[in-house]
């Protein structure tokens, strides 16, 4: 697998293209189990906010919240395929699609731990 220190990405349909900026190859590569990741499935990276550029395709992106309306999630408005987004966990942060990376095959990434977004801590009550 040859991660560049920026690489681009893309959704299926060409549509939308991004760059991010990976000096340090894939970070934080996870799955997520809450409601929409368990849905999409998405094997996801993290880079800060600056690190993740759209270069094509801005206006083709479709936004969608959902419960807390904190998390962005990204999608090509065409094909459908999501690319990013800003978490609501490290909201400083973009998660990304890795699959929508170029020349990289996630299912080559092996084992890939799950992170417990069902029992997200941005949805427990706070203390007393």
């Amino acid at each position: 697998m040859d991660i560049k220190p920026t690489h681009k990405g893309t959704c299926h349909c060409g549509s939308v293209e991004f760059e991010v900026d990976l000096p340090d190859g894939l970070v934080d590569v996870h799955r997520c189990d809450c409601s929409i990741c368990s849905r999409r499935g998405a094997i996801v990276g993290a880079v800060p906010l600056a690190g993740l550029r759209v270069t094509k395709g801005e206006d083709v992106l479709e936004l969608y919240q959902f419960n807390t309306m904190t998390a962005k999630h990204y999608f090509c408005g065409t094909c459908g395929i999501y690319t990013h987004h800003q978490r609501r966990s490290k909201p400083h942060e973009y998660s990304f699609n890795i699959a929508c990376l170029e020349g990289i095959r996630a299912y080559d990434l092996g084992e890939v731990p799950v992170t417990d977004g069902i029992n997200h801590p941005k949805d427990r009550n706070p203390p007393a």
